[in-house]
């Protein structure tokens, strides 16, 4: 900014409304040395100026649906612990890099600011990454602090947040409309700004916002913050439930919520819940509700528990996982490749340029060929290995590039040793003082097989771990960003080797527990009562009659030759018990039956000894115990257990199937 007077079962995804959806920004605001000493010297007055920041920040976002949630502030009173110059990129790539490496495994959070009392080269009172919100490496900014009302500061930093979010700037060809006159503060997002400082955003900062979501950016944003983290201490009336309170729906005069008292903080009436995606006319929705779609092919979705009013925090593909048919990898939610960003930049029919183009233009290092720059600023040549982390190299699109007239065409022609001519389409983008170059590849895009861009280098996919994760999920689900499963539908977390209901310890169930399960059970206890009468049915006509077991023989053999005075019995279970429901480590009742003079009508599968007798299918494992007498009783509460222990609907589906009634 400157001052100019001042990304098969859950592999189907459907994109969520992200409009809807509250996002909460946990940010931690960063003063330096420098402000400490302009403040006086008093880490109560810095603080407090800070969280003044913070407040106008968050009453800025929440026009879009976003709070702004500070859960961290931290004064360098003593010395700076990164290097703070005039030079404004260097103090960005090392403010980055301390927040990396020693803020974030210190203190989890989504974002970081540093508030800076040092006055960059220039007009330049702001810098920060684009399109980089919830990144280890780049989610962060730098502001100056370059006004004596904190509203400055304030608007800076929002503008900031807005490029890691991935608004561009309010330049005129882009024709934003804007509710506040230029005279009034103008829009957030105008390249320069005075005062009076602007405080809203434009219709292209909400295009850009929705654009960026939905392509996966801000992935972490759908969690509610710790509230005890948050900084300020407790007030009815802040939007956030506190200890003690039941509800908060903001201020008396904006609360619009019918389940909650704004002046108490607390349910009305017969209310069990005021907030959240899984609470619907105050009360709860029930388990497995879908809560929160996934945005896209690197996203997981969520359902309702049926204990919380709030959806689960938002969980995804865990990094490295292989998308868009396989011609990407995830990473933080989001699957980059070369062809998506060709298309960014020269719109429809664009497509990455061959791999010689890469190594050719940006071995250069300058501003048109590069792989970024180094600590000192100057731009670094690529090797010939990292070629492809550098600057994007496309082919076909449009005429010049589509993201506004700050962009040109750098075309380079290059002459390969086997004849022709191949064409390198590349892009220098002028975004303003405050955006590193956006013509980089992004991290996470792969640039070969098994291969991931990361910090500009061509890395090993492996880094991740994600094949290793993925392995104790039993190829029935896929690991999520948090190393858990995330099962397929019909298998139980946390390792999808037993019948469940789908989902992780995470993102909570896919399907209900009893989906309409007043129908299905009245149903299921139908078909059970049938089955009762059958069973008498056959008990009186026909006696059950001993199976001698000879090894080494088939089937038929084994029927064929058995005598009545052998004591050889199979251990039998009702064909409708789910395939892998019944092991040898099972502690489920036995069935074992005693079979007595059976006419038997078919063989119908060799392995496993399944019979047809009567109609009645029974499965026969050959697996020698002594007989038992089992009464009906007996046989109904094995039932009632079995039937208890399953998906009603499964159940259903398998007694239609396997129960023939004469």
């Amino acid at each position: 900014m400157s001052a100019g007077g001042l990304p098969q079962s859950f592999s189907t995804r459907h994109k969520r409304d992200v409009q809807k959806t509250t996002k909460y920004v946990e940010l931690i605001i960063v003063a330096d040395n420098r402000e400490f000493q302009k403040q006086g010297k008093d880490v109560e007055k810095v603080k407090q100026r800070l969280a003044e920041i913070a407040n106008y920040v968050d009453k800025f976002y929440r026009m879009l649906n976003i709070r702004v949630a500070l859960v961290g502030l931290e004064v360098w009173s003593d010395v700076d612990k990164c290097a703070v110059t005039q030079d404004a990129f260097t103090t960005l790539h090392e403010f980055l890099d301390w927040r990396k490496l020693k803020l974030l495994p210190q203190q989890p959070h989504d974002n970081a600011q540093l508030i800076s009392g040092v006055y960059f080269q220039g007009t330049t009172i702001g810098m920060a990454p684009i399109m980089s919100m919830c990144t280890a490496e780049q989610s962060g900014g730098i502001v100056v602090d370059h006004s004596d009302n904190p509203l400055g500061a304030a608007a800076t930093l929002a503008h900031e947040l807005g490029h890691n979010f991935g608004m561009n700037h309010d330049t005129p060809e882009r024709g934003c409309g804007c509710r506040m006159t230029a005279d009034r503060g103008g829009c957030i997002m105008t390249p320069s700004t005075g005062y009076p400082f602007p405080t809203v955003f434009s219709t292209c900062s909400k295009k850009d916002l929705v654009a960026s979501l939905e392509k996966g950016v801000g992935m972490c944003l759908y969690n509610t913050p710790e509230v005890k983290l948050l900084y300020g201490g407790q007030k009815c009336g802040n939007g956030y439930i506190e200890e003690g309170e039941e509800c908060d729906c903001g201020e008396t005069e904006e609360c619009l919520n019918p389940c909650c008292n704004a002046k108490t903080c607390t349910l009305k009436g017969d209310a069990v819940c005021a907030h959240g995606q899984c609470c619907e006319d105050c009360q709860l929705k029930p388990a497995g509700t879908p809560c929160r779609e996934s945005s896209n092919s690197c996203d997981l979705p969520e359902f309702c528990t049926g204990t919380n009013p709030h959806c689960p925090a938002n969980v995804y593909l865990h990094d490295g996982h292989a998308c868009h048919n396989m011609d990407g990898y995830c990473y933080n939610g989001i699957c980059q490749t070369h062809e998506q960003q060709c298309i960014t930049l020269w719109g429809p029919g664009a497509k990455p340029a061959p791999g010689i183009c890469f190594e050719r233009v940006n071995s250069a290092g300058d501003p048109y060929g590069n792989c970024g720059k180094d600590s000192k600023g100057s731009f670094a040549k690529c090797q010939a290995r990292d070629a492809r982390c550098g600057k994007i190299q496309c082919q076909g699109g449009a005429y010049s590039p589509v993201i506004g007239t700050n962009a040109v065409s750098i075309d380079t022609t290059i002459h390969p040793q086997e004849g022709g001519n191949i064409r390198c389409r590349g892009t220098h983008v002028y975004l303003g003082d405050d955006m590193p170059d956006p013509g980089l590849v992004l991290a996470g895009t792969k640039c070969a097989e098994g291969m991931i861009c990361l910090n500009r280098q061509c890395q090993n996919v492996s880094v991740f771990g994600v094949h290793k994760c993925s392995g104790k999920c039993n190829g029935r689900g896929e690991c999520n960003n948090k190393k858990n499963c995330h099962c397929k539908a019909h298998w139980a977390p946390p390792f999808c080797d037993r019948a469940g209901f789908g989902g992780s310890v995470d993102s909570g169930p896919m399907r209900q527990a009893a989906d309409s399960s007043a129908m299905a059970m009245g149903v299921l206890v139908t078909l059970l009562c049938l089955l009762s009468a059958g069973l008498i049915v056959c008990l009186k006509r026909k006696a059950l009659v001993q199976i001698l077991c000879i090894n080494k023989k088939s089937a038929i053999q084994k029927l064929r030759y058995c005598q009545p005075m052998q004591q050889c019995f199979p251990k039998c279970v009702l064909s409708w018990i789910p395939a892998g429901f019944y092991t040898e480590t099972s502690r489920v009742p036995r069935v074992l039956l005693k079979l007595k003079r059976i006419s038997f009508v078919k063989i119908i599968e060799d392995r496993g000894e399944t019979i047809m007798y009567n109609k009645w299918k029974i499965m026969c494992f050959l697996n020698l115990k002594p007989h038992k007498h089992i009464s009906l009783h007996q046989i109904h509460k094995i039932m009632f257990f079995l039937a208890a222990s399953y998906d009603p609907f499964k159940m259903l589906e398998l007694f239609t199937k396997t129960l023939f009634i004469i």
